[in-house]
């Protein structure tokens, strides 16, 4: 079994942008997206009390192995994603200026100890274009697959 299993998702906060702007501009389709004033909602879709105070927008790019065995490489999905994300980078630049943010989440589930590296021009393209990088570690939950979802 190997060390480690990860997810990378994408997350924009916006004060009022519309979430198609957003799709549009990334180019990439997202998991979850609300607007500001929108009523909130469960995720069973059951009426929460009150409206969303900003418009976010988020995007599963690499998730979590559904097999054993299957194994993602998270440099090389990371790099991925910034290439594409390099291409987006007036928009990037934009959404902040007008108060939003944007977010890389890489979720780490932990078999035992591991190490992994982010190599300094990831580093620095993601400072540059003002992508703040969140890594979580979920140690001890990564003992059985996924089920498939159909």
């Amino acid at each position: 079994m190997h060390g480690h299993e990860f997810t990378i998702s994408l997350g924009v906060r916006h004060p009022s942008m519309d979430p198609s702007r957003i799709t549009q501009a990334l180019g990439l389709e997202p998991g979850h997206v609300w607007s500001n004033g929108q009523p909130r909602t469960s995720p069973t879709g059951d009426a929460l009390p009150g409206n969303h105070r900003e418009s976010y927008w988020i995007c599963e790019i690499a998730p979590r192995p559904k097999f054993p065995g299957e194994r993602g490489e998270v440099d090389r999905d990371l790099s991925r994603l910034l290439d594409k994300l390099r291409a987006s980078g007036d928009f990037i630049q934009e959404l902040q200026r007008s108060g939003g943010a944007t977010e890389l989440l890489l979720t780490i589930f932990a078999h035992g100890d591991f190490r992994m590296e982010l190599p300094p021009e990831m580093s620095s393209l993601l400072g540059r274009m003002g992508i703040s990088l969140s890594i979580e570690v979920k140690s001890g939950q990564a003992s059985a697959p996924r089920a498939a979802t159909q």
